[in-house]
């Protein structure tokens, strides 16, 4: 318990309105008087996670599981309360997003480890293991549009692991490509986990595969938080 929080959120609540289409949604940029549904997605959320540990994330569709994903990873932001992290963040999440489908693999290397926050020395110095891990050949000099949608995901993944995270958030991720390289994704996680002492958020609906990894469950439902403990005890409720 003495280990450093490295993600914290605080009585966190997010709403969105909902209008019935785009039009309204446009107007209501310029009107307060336009019409909406509000949904609350997720309802005075509070937990820490600290440096190393390994924390699944359960819950059905709509839980708030993703939203509170998107929160820590800064793609939104809490409509009341507050969320710190404290630590270099990779996110598997849409592995595909983010390319420029222009530029070719390599560059896109770059491009996304400017983003994560390495310099180009830092890039560089990782290039090889993330070329090595992706194994898609020659298609790596060539432009992102040429690729198909597995390979798109295999450099995604390649990528976001390799460029040394503090935190890792996983949703759904380790289920990308054929039997042998989603093996081979489970190994690299297990390893940078155990050896480099990565923080891990997994949020998955495969609890054997949550059981491998973490030993603390967060039960969501509903946009509550219903549990938070033993992972084999969040694996009981989740199941029930």
């Amino acid at each position: 318990m003495d280990r450093e929080i490295v993600v914290e959120l605080k009585h966190v609540t997010k709403r969105y309105k909902l209008f019935k289409n785009d039009r309204k949604r446009l107007l209501a940029i310029f009107s307060k008087k336009i019409p909406y549904k509000e949904m609350l997605a997720v309802n005075d959320v509070s937990f820490q996670i600290r440096r190393g540990e390994a924390v699944a994330l359960f819950g059905r569709n709509g839980a708030g599981k993703s939203t509170i994903l998107k929160m820590i990873t800064g793609v939104t932001y809490p409509t009341t309360g507050e969320i710190k992290v404290n630590g270099r963040v990779s996110a598997l999440l849409e592995l595909t997003s983010g390319f420029d489908p222009e530029l070719t693999g390599r560059e896109n290397i770059y491009l996304k480890g400017q983003l994560g926050g390495l310099n180009d020395k830092e890039i560089a110095e990782v290039e090889g293991d993330i070329v090595d891990f992706a194994d898609i050949g020659e298609y790596i000099d060539q432009p992102i549009r040429s690729y198909s949608s597995g390979m798109k995901a295999r450099l995604g993944f390649a990528i976001n692991v390799n460029i040394r995270p503090e935190i890792l958030i996983v949703d759904e991720a380790l289920s990308v490509g054929d039997k042998a390289f989603r093996d081979k994704c489970l190994k690299k996680v297990r390893h940078i986990i155990e050896k480099d002492g990565v923080t891990l958020l997994f949020v998955t609906h495969s609890t054997d595969t949550a059981r491998q990894f973490c030993d603390r469950g967060i039960l969501m439902k509903k946009g509550v938080l219903t549990f938070d403990g033993e992972i084999d005890k969040a694996i009981e409720l989740y199941n029930k």
